[in-house]
């Protein structure tokens, strides 16, 4: 496998701490970086982002081998990592930069997310329609140094036992990885 065959998903589910730690147990995925997408200051900063003017989500941005894993298997695990029906939040972290998103990199990509997003709720997956945007990428900025692999970092750190410890442990009962 070379870096030419890989694909990249961008995908945001809250606080990107909690979506790094569970895809950074994925094998497939080779790369997981915490950073900004969808908004229109360049290079935001985190306190820029947290103060939900720059429009930007957190979101990660994963490279992957399409042929260990495809898309679709990517976004089953993001649908059960968060909770796609809170509009701007998820659980206490309240604000825009923590909606669910998908920044699509190509046209297959947005038709495998959008038929996805349809047939979870067709068959009423849970308990509110999915507000899940689908948009177009455009830009991605890595989050600064800090917030790279912070679960691996700070696993005893208040938020991480509280928040991504408990994610963590029902995600694994899922996909048992």
């Amino acid at each position: 496998m070379t870096q030419s065959n890989l694909e990249k998903a961008t995908i945001g589910g809250g606080c990107f701490w909690c979506l790094e730690a569970v895809f950074q147990r994925v094998e497939p995925v080779v790369e997981v970086i915490s950073g900004y997408s969808g908004g229109d200051v360049e290079n935001p900063t985190y306190k820029q982002v947290c103060s939900g003017k720059t429009g930007h989500a957190e979101v990660i941005q994963l490279s992957f081998d399409p042929e260990a894993i495809s898309y679709r298997e990517i976004l089953k695990r993001f649908f059960a990592a968060h909770d796609p029906t809170q509009l701007n939040r998820q659980g206490a972290d309240i604000g825009t930069q923590y909606r669910s998103v998908i920044f699509y990199h190509n046209e297959t990509q947005r038709r495998i997310a959008g038929e996805m997003i349809s047939r979870l709720n067709e068959d009423v997956v849970y308990d509110a329609e999915i507000v899940t945007e689908l948009k177009p990428f455009e830009a991605f900025y890595p989050a600064e140094e800090v917030h790279q692999d912070y679960y691996k970092k700070h696993p005893d750190q208040p938020y991480c036992v509280s928040v991504i410890k408990p994610k963590l442990d029902k995600y694994e009962k899922l996909f048992d990885e």
